[in-house]
């Protein structure tokens, strides 16, 4: 295997020193919140990973695009992992939104908007998946997914948009009306927010880096089996 490239091993400290720094401002710098206290430091956690999921399902449907109107097969490997990556990074969000949501409204699920959709929006990706396996042909595959994932991705905006949608009882963080379901953050909790935001946001181009490549090793051993089975 080559060896890292430079900038990945840059960028992996980076990511490194990132997160022990939102860690050490949720914890030490962030006030703790009137009601909930502690359990509110999962937020951070809870919209950061929400953050990235979404964004990753967003740069899917754009490497999508792109293969479609390239037909090269890198773009589909981009694809592919930033779905991947997306996946799990957005069902961490959901569970930490249960975790929060046990001590806030007493249930660890409601099917209120936010939530359904996002439970939905999970779902959409995981078929992604399942189908894609199903398909033997790397041109077709590589093809469905590409359409795939800019169908799935209108999912993205309306899960987003949900809590402004629809009355739901989920807080909203930003750009809320004054209403009783607003978060009513301090400064400082802002604070620590975008920078959990910026952090995960590098989390997440250090780990897609880190799957590409490893996507690329998998096609061409995928290619190597085609040539021996002609």
């Amino acid at each position: 295997m080559k060896s890292l490239p430079r900038g990945l091993i840059i960028l992996t400290i980076l990511s490194i020193l990132l997160f022990l720094g939102a860690l050490g401002m949720v914890f030490l710098y962030a006030p703790l919140e009137a009601t909930m206290n502690y359990v509110q430091k999962i937020f951070y956690f809870h919209i950061s990973n929400a953050w990235v999921g979404m964004l990753g399902f967003i740069v899917a449907a754009i490497a999508g695009v792109a293969y479609l109107v390239r037909k090269d097969k890198k773009w589909d490997i981009v694809e592919m992992a930033a779905v991947e990556i997306s996946l799990v990074f957005f069902l961490v969000a959901i569970v930490t939104g249960s975790i929060w949501a046990r001590p806030s409204w007493g249930t660890w699920w409601t099917w209120e908007p936010r939530l359904t959709t996002a439970a939905i929006l999970e779902m959409i990706y995981i078929a992604y998946f399942l189908l894609r396996q199903g398909i033997d042909d790397p041109e077709r595959r590589a093809r469905f997914g590409a359409v795939y994932t800019l169908v799935g991705a209108t999912s993205v905006p309306i899960t987003f948009l949900s809590i402004r949608i629809w009355q739901t009882i989920h807080p909203v963080v930003i750009g809320g009306s004054g209403g009783a379901n607003d978060f009513g953050m301090t400064p400082e909790m802002l604070t620590t927010m975008f920078f959990g935001l910026a952090t995960f946001s590098v989390i997440f181009a250090t780990l897609l880096w880190y799957r590409i490549r490893l996507g690329r090793l998998a096609d061409e051993v995928e290619q190597l089996k085609l040539k021996v089975t002609q």
